[in-house]
């Protein structure tokens, strides 16, 4: 009884040392053995199954994937002096860790670690350029516009146009990538890639933009206005000279049509009037019932002379008998 209580005690001994002895590496991740503190070997990198020391030797697992930086929002001046909000991001892996557990141990320290220089060199490349080398974000991609702006304010100077950059913002993140990534390969990390995510002006700095883009936006409605108004007023002119051209026109026209029907009237008159004696006679008398017509009214009073033609037709009326 007593031998079979030391084989079973014995049996759990051997696999709690097993169970101590084993480890699993897993495709993700680096392992690296310490003892006492100290590390003993070479990293293990191929996953599956490994040994080590019981109790003495202690597993130190280390991330094998690409990993994430995600940068605070930082305030910080460009060269122009003026204040802008960087937030940023970057990628980044182990690629030697004996070297990153010596320096750093945990992905803690990483981060911090990449958060001191990331955002140092960001800062020392902004401050070397001006906004517009960071808002743009290459020097070969040209802007939209609005055209028919653009045609309008030909001669009005740097309003709505935006001057060439040298560099652009892909350049910047490139001039990061390149300072940054020696510094931090001592750590025992790679840096993949960092971008600039994001962009904020200073709220100080905000109102000002708001007030030049309102002032440009002003400036061009004017020039549009000022252009508008000469333009209504050549339409306008123009309007008021044809007018007058047609209107001097087709008076011209009436006063001939009119001369030519009285020159045919006249003639038809003539004609008619001038074939007999009688005729001739008759138009005398209708032309003077035409004049009594017009001169003679019911309270008109007229002094004639008795040899005046039109007197002779008024002796010949006999006085109405009571």
């Amino acid at each position: 009884m007593k031998s079979r209580i030391i084989a079973i005690s014995g049996a759990i001994l051997i696999g709690l040392v097993l169970l101590q002895s084993l480890f699993t590496v897993r495709q993700t991740e680096q392992v690296i053995i310490t003892q006492f503190g100290r590390p003993i070997g070479k990293p293990i990198t191929e996953p599956g199954l490994h040994f080590k020391l019981p109790l003495v030797q202690q597993v130190n697992s280390i991330e094998k994937r690409y990993l994430a930086w995600d940068g605070p929002m930082v305030e910080m001046s460009t060269k122009d002096k003026t204040y802008i909000q960087v937030d940023t991001f970057a990628r980044w892996r182990i690629t030697d860790p004996m070297q990153y557990f010596l320096r750093l141990r945990d992905e803690r320290s990483a981060q911090s670690r990449l958060e001191d220089i990331l955002g140092s060199e960001t800062r020392t490349a902004v401050a070397r350029h001006e906004l517009i080398e960071v808002v743009r974000t290459d020097k070969n991609r040209q802007p939209l516009k609005d055209e028919n702006a653009a045609a309008t304010l030909t001669g009005v100077g740097a309003l709505g146009v935006l001057r060439p950059i040298q560099y652009g913002r892909a350049e910047l993140e490139k001039h990061i990538f390149e300072a940054a990534a020696p510094k931090l390969a001592e750590f025992g990390i790679e840096l993949l890639d960092i971008r600039l995510k994001r962009l904020n002006y200073n709220p100080e700095v905000l109102e000002r933009i708001y007030q030049r883009m309102i002032s440009e936006r002003l400036q061009i409605a004017q020039r549009f206005r000022s252009e508008g108004e000469g333009e209504a007023a050549r339409i306008n002119g123009k309007k008021d000279r044809d007018i007058n051209e047609i209107g001097s026109t087709a008076y011209k026209r009436v006063q001939e049509i009119r001369g030519e029907s009285d020159a045919k009237a006249t003639e038809i008159y003539a004609r008619a009037y001038t074939q007999k004696p009688q005729a001739a006679e008759f138009y005398r008398f209708l032309k003077s019932m035409d004049t009594y017509r017009k001169i003679i009214g019911g309270e008109s009073t007229i002094i004639l002379s008795t040899n005046s033609d039109l007197f002779s037709l008024l002796k010949r009326i006999e006085p109405r008998k009571p």
